[in-house]
C-alpha cells in the first residue's frame, strides 16, 4: 500500500464566514454610524438663497461667512459657508449654518458681500479637490472600519470556536520523533507491536492470506511504565499520523457532546488512514456501563456507545489501528474488550534490572555523565522504579550537577538523586539533639544488622541518619536477585527487618519512641495478607480477604470478607503470632550482634551515611578506614 495516499479534500466549514462578508457588512455600519455623527457634531446646515444671504449680510446678522473655490484653473462653482443668526427670534444669541453651492457666474454679488464684509470675514482659495486632500479627510474613517473590523472577526472567531465545541480534540503528530530506539525494557512488547506496523506498511499479504489484524490494543500497566511512548514509537516506526487524546477529553457536561467528539475523530482519522489513534486514560470514558451515578443515558454512557459503534463500523483494511492505556483493565466495560474492538491486551510491567539498566542508558544519552559511572550497579539499587521514574532520576541528578557548577554527572549526583527521589530531599536545617541523634543511629543500625545477618533478607546498599520526608533515617535494602514470587521465608525476612529498628530501640536504651510507626504498618500488612490472601499460616490455603475495585470511586477502598466473626478472631492471633515470632527473631539476631550494632550505630553518628562499601568494611575489619585516616589513628570506635 502507498504509504502517503492522496488525502481527500475536507470540505470547507460552511459555518465560518468569509472575510469579505465580514468587511462589507462592518463598511456599511461605519458608514451609516459617520453620517449620523457628522450630523451631529456639525448641527444643522440650512441651505439659504443668494438673496437671503444678502439679506442677512446687510442687516448685519452675519458672524462670519467664507468661500471655496472648486475646479482647478478655470474655477466652475463656488460654495459660500457662514454663520448668521436667527432672524426671527427673541434672542439673537441662536445662530445657524449655512452652505450654499452655485455657479461662479452667479456668485458675484455674493463674493462682493464677502471681500467687503470686515474682518470676521474667511476666505480660503483651493485649486481642487487633490489625492493627499481625499486620503487626509477619510484617514479617520479608514482607521475606524479597521477597527471594527478587527472586532468584528475576533467576535466571528469567537463564534466558530463555539460551533467547534463538539471537534475532537486530538493532536496530530506526523512528525517521526519517536522510534523504538527511544523505547528499552519492554523487548516483549516491542515484538507484539512489530506485527501491527508491517500490517500498517504491508497490509496486502494479511488480506490475501485472509488474516484479520487486531483493530484495537490496549496496553495495561502502571502509571510510568512506557504506555504511551511505545504507541508513539509504534507510529513512528510505521511512519503514519498519530493522533493523541486522553479519554476524559471527550466527556463533558453536556450530554451529546463527546459522542459528536468521538464521531469526528474517526471522520478525521478515516482521511489520514493509515493512522494510529492513541487513547490515554481509556477508563474515563470506557468503565462499564449500569455503574455510574447518571442513570442509562449519561453523558459518559453516550460517549462510550458511541465509541463501541466506531470501533465496529470500519472495515478491517482501513489502515486505523485504536491503541489505547489504563492502569485499571478491571473496571473496562466487557463490550469494549471483545474481539473485534480491543482484540489484545499487552501488559507492560515494572522493569527488571536489565530493563532499568536499559532505561538508564537511553535516558543517559543527552546527558553529560562521568565516564567512570556503572549503570548497571545503579539499576540494581532502584527495583521498583518505572521508565518515568528513571528519567526523573537522571534529570534530578542533572540538575544537582548544573546547581554544584560542573560539567559533568557524578556518582555522587545519582546518589542523592535516588535518595530524592525514594524519600526526598535532605532536611539540613532539622537539627537532632544528641540523644535523638543516638536513638536514630541505633534504630537503623538494628535494620542493618537483620539485612546482614538473617537468610534471605534484603542486601543493606545504604545506611543514612539525614532526615528526608518524614522519615528520620533509613536503610535502602534490595532483594540479592531479581523476584517475582516471594516465598514464605523471605516475607517473614522482611518482617523481621521491619521490627529490627524497635527491637534494637529496646535492647539499647531499654525503652522505645515512636520512630517504628511505619516500620509497624509495613509489617503488620504483610502478615495480614500471609493469612488472609496468601494462605501462608496455620489456619490453611484459604482466602480470606480479597481486594475489590469499587467502580464508583476507582480505588479499594473496602475487601470482601468471607468470614465469620469466630474466624475474625482466629486471623488477628495469627497475625499477633507472626509479628511475635519475627520480633523474637530479630532480638536474637541483634543480641548476638551486639558490638556490630555498636559499631555501625558510632560511624552513623560520626559520619551520618554509610554505603554498602563503608558496611562491608565495618563488619569486616570492624573499622572505616577513611574516616580514622581523615581524623586519626587514635580514633576507635567505642
Amino acid at each position: 500500500m502507498n504509504q502517503n495516499p492522496k488525502r481527500p479534500t475536507r470540505k470547507p466549514d460552511m459555518r465560518k464566514k468569509p472575510d469579505y462578508i465580514i468587511m462589507i457588512f462592518t463598511l456599511i455600519i461605519v458608514i451609516g454610524i459617520f453620517l449620523f455623527l457628522r450630523d451631529a457634531f456639525t448641527g444643522q446646515v440650512n441651505d439659504l438663497t443668494a438673496s437671503e444671504i444678502e439679506a442677512a449680510a446687510n442687516a448685519g446678522h452675519i458672524e462670519s461667512i467664507e468661500y471655496e473655490l472648486i475646479g482647478g484653473d478655470n474655477y466652475d462653482l463656488v460654495i459660500v459657508r457662514g454663520i448668521i443668526y436667527e432672524q426671527y427670534v427673541t434672542s439673537y444669541d441662536n445662530i445657524l449654518m449655512f452652505e450654499r453651492v452655485m455657479r461662479i457666474d452667479q456668485a458675484q454679488g455674493i463674493l462682493e458681500i464677502v471681500e467687503a464684509y470686515g474682518g470676521d470675514t474667511q476666505i480660503v482659495e483651493k485649486s481642487g479637490i487633490t489625492f493627499w486632500s481625499i486620503l487626509i479627510n477619510l484617514a479617520p474613517l479608514i482607521l475606524f472600519v479597521v477597527v471594527l473590523f478587527i472586532i468584528f472577526r475576533n467576535a466571528n472567531n469567537q463564534n466558530n470556536r463555539a460551533f467547534d465545541f463538539a471537534k475532537n480534540r486530538a493532536k496530530l503528530n506526523r512528525e517521526k520523533t519517536v522510534t523504538f530506539k527511544d523505547v528499552a525494557g519492554v523487548e516483549e512488547e516491542k515484538e507484539e507491536m512489530e506485527e501491527l506496523i508491517d500490517f500498517l506498511k504491508t497490509p496486502k499479504k494479511y488480506v490475501d492470506m485472509g488474516a484479520r489484524i487486531p483493530k484495537g490494543v490496549l496496553l495495561v500497566g502502571a502509571p510510568g511504565t512506557g504506555k504511551t511512548l511505545l504507541a508513539k514509537a509504534v507510529a513512528g516506526e510505521a511512519n503514519v499520523p498519530f493522533f493523541s487524546i486522553s479519554g476524559s477529553d471527550f466527556v463533558e457536561m453536556f450530554v451529546g457532546v463527546g459522542a459528536s467528539r468521538v464521531r469526528d475523530l474517526f471522520k478525521v482519522a478515516k482521511e489520514n488512514s493509515p493512522c494510529i489513534i492513541f487513547i490515554d486514560e481509556i477508563d474515563a470514558v470506557g468503565r462499564q456501563r449500569g455503574a455510574g451515578l447518571g442513570g442509562g443515558h449519561d453523558e459518559r454512557e453516550q460517549t462510550l456507545n458511541q465509541l463501541l459503534v466506531e470501533m465496529d463500523g470500519f472495515t478491517g483494511n482501513m489502515g486505523i489501528i485504536i491503541m489505547a492505556a489504563t492502569n485499571r483493565p478491571d473496571v473496562l466495560d466487557p463490550a469494549l474488550l471483545r474481539p473485534g474492538r480491543f482484540d489484545r491486551q499487552i501488559t507492560i510491567s515494572l522493569p527488571d534490572m536489565r530493563g532499568r539498566a536499559a532505561i538508564l542508558k537511553v535516558h543517559a544519552r543527552n546527558k553529560k555523565m562521568d565516564p567512570k559511572i556503572n549503570l548497571d550497579e545503579f539499576a540494581n539499587r532502584i527495583p521498583g522504579f518505572s521508565g518515568a521514574d528513571i528519567e526523573n532520576l537522571l534529570n534530578e541528578a542533572a540538575l544537582l550537577a548544573a546547581r554544584d557548577n560542573r560539567t559533568l554527572i557524578s556518582e555522587q549526583d545519582l546518589d542523592e538523586a535516588i535518595d530524592r527521589v525514594m524519600m526526598g530531599p535532605a532536611k539540613k536545617s532539622r537539627k537532632y539533639s544528641v540523644s535523638e541523634k543516638k536513638t536514630v543511629a541505633y534504630h537503623e543500625a538494628g535494620h542493618a544488622i537483620i539485612g546482614l545477618k538473617l537468610e534471605d533478607a534484603n542486601v543493606v546498599q545504604k545506611v543514612t541518619i539525614i532526615p528526608r520526608g518524614q522519615a528520620g533515617g533509613y536503610n535502602l535494602m534490595t532483594p540479592a536477585e531479581e523476584k517475582f514470587l516471594e516465598t514464605k521465608k523471605s516475607l517473614l525476612a522482611k518482617i523481621t527487618s521491619y521490627l529490627g529498628g524497635r527491637v534494637a530501640e529496646e535492647i539499647v536504651f531499654d525503652t522505645v519512641t515512636t520512630g517504628a510507626y511505619n516500620d509497624f504498618q509495613i509489617a503488620t500488612k504483610i502478615a495480614r495478607a500471609m493469612v488472609t490472601e496468601y494462605g501462608m499460616s496455620d489456619l490453611g490455603p484459604v482466602q480470606y480477604e480479597t481486594g475489590s475495585g469499587n467502580v464508583f470511586l476507582g480505588r479499594d477502598y473496602f475487601k470482601e470478607k468471607n468470614f465469620s466473626d469466630q474466624v475474625a478472631h482466629e486471623i488477628d492471633s495469627e497475625v499477633r503470632h507472626i509479628i511475635t515470632s519475627c520480633f523474637n527473631k530479630a532480638t536474637e539476631i541483634i543480641t548476638e550482634n551486639r558490638e556490630l550494632l555498636d559499631k555501625i550505630a558510632h560511624y552513623l553518628i560520626e559520619v551520618e551515611t554509610l554505603t554498602k562499601a563503608d558496611i562491608e568494611e565495618i563488619v569486616s575489619t570492624g573499622e572505616l578506614s577513611w574516616w580514622k585516616e581523615k581524623n586519626g589513628n587514635s580514633e576507635n570506635a567505642s
